[in-house]
């Protein structure tokens, strides 16, 4: 697939199933992600991989946080946390870590994380796997780094969940670029 055809078309995907990519693909899916825009070779992003029991485990980080820190008591909502890991065979939580360095401010670098997302997002796609970019209560609150192992200077970003699409193909929305252009000559 060419690099601009693979951009045009790439969607989100809510359905996901198994198979997944293999190590070996996943080793190509990182290198990609690490070509994104890094301003002074910071190398900013994490990346955490999350299948089989693991996803066991990042349900029940979801849950104690949402208990413990965001004081969720509703049950309902409790096994919505508790179920999210489980709607992909697949989850990279993206991380962003801060670096001290006099010209690149803490967003260039979180900025620079989340295009290594959207090179890992591309090359799912091209691929042939499909995946969908997550936030939520569990994304841009650095109260969950203690439950997830992750150092005070850490940021997650969201939660790509990874697999294989099952059902019919969102279609790609038709965006017109010149709604959102405006152009000095």
């Amino acid at each position: 697939m060419d690099a601009l055809n693979n951009i045009l078309n790439r969607s989100s995907h809510r359905d996901l199933v198994s198979p997944i990519p293999s190590p070996e693909e996943m080793k190509k899916v990182f290198e990609a992600a690490l070509r994104a825009p890094d301003h002074a070779r910071l190398k900013p992003s994490r990346f955490i991989e999350v299948k089989e029991n693991g996803l066991k485990k990042l349900s029940d980080i979801f849950t104690t946080f949402a208990k413990e820190v965001l004081t969720i008591d509703d049950i309902k909502i409790m096994e919505k946390y508790a179920g999210a890991p489980f709607r992909a065979p697949m989850i990279i939580v993206i991380i962003s870590k801060h670096k001290e360095h006099p010209k690149v401010p803490e967003l260039e670098q979180q900025l620079s994380t989340a295009a290594a997302a959207q090179n890992i997002l591309l090359s799912l796609n091209a691929l042939g796997y499909g995946a969908i970019w997550r936030t939520g209560k569990f994304a841009l609150d650095k109260r969950i780094n203690h439950y997830m192992g992750l150092e005070t200077d850490e940021l997650i970003l969201g939660y790509l969940y990874i697999g294989t699409a099952d059902g019919k193909k969102r279609e790609v929305p038709v965006v017109d670029p010149e709604e959102y252009l405006q152009q000095w000559s």
